[in-house]
């Protein structure tokens, strides 16, 4: 069982990313999955999340409008579009899963973490 989180790297602020979390040993479409992210000397945020089955979502205030997330069963993969990048959005980005049909603290399963760096 793993996640796989990936499509970090440098950006200039106002470009815009896509980030993947792509699960193996399990099927996503049971799981709601949750994306965080963690600033340097800044407490873990969960700013995201995507429910299984109704597939509603979750945003914080600070990228509400910016950021989008989704999902495709097919690949087995959770996408976060990330548009109008800030250098405060600068973090290691995580995607997590929980077997709860609703967004939540705890998740069964992590990710390893994407970095997601955003130059002025």
């Amino acid at each position: 069982v793993q996640l796989q989180a990936s499509g970090g790297g440098l950006v200039q602020s106002g470009g815009s990313l896509r980030l993947s979390c792509a699960a193996s040993g399990f099927a996503l479409d049971g799981y709601t999955i949750g994306w965080f992210r963690q600033a340097p000397g800044k407490e873990r945020e969960r700013f995201s999340c995507i429910t299984s089955p109704e597939g509603s979502t979750y945003y914080s205030e600070s990228v509400e409008g910016r950021f989008t997330i989704s999902g495709d069963n097919a690949k087995n993969t959770v996408y976060l579009q990330m548009n109008s990048l800030e250098p405060e959005d600068t973090a290691v980005y995580y995607c997590a899963a929980r077997s709860h049909p609703a967004c939540g603290s705890y998740h069964h399963y992590w990710g390893q973490g994407t970095v997601v760096t955003v130059s002025s």
